[in-house]
């Protein structure tokens, strides 16, 4: 059995990395060669697109 993969380019530095494809859209992707953390916005068999993650955010308790 194997495990469908898609590739995707850091949209910071462009380095190539790894998309599993069982991974759900919402799941963080981090960069390998910069540390960025990248977003799966959509994920069907013909296409995986990715997006920038959003900073995280303190709430100070809100």
């Amino acid at each position: 059995m194997s495990t469908q993969t898609a590739s995707a380019d850091c949209l910071v530095c462009d380095a190539p990395f790894t998309i599993d494809a069982a991974w759900e859209k919402g799941e963080i992707i981090e960069c390998a060669s910069c540390g960025q953390e990248h977003e799966v916005a959509e994920t069907t068999p013909e296409r995986t697109r990715i997006e920038l993650a959003p900073e995280v955010e303190e709430d100070w308790g809100e």
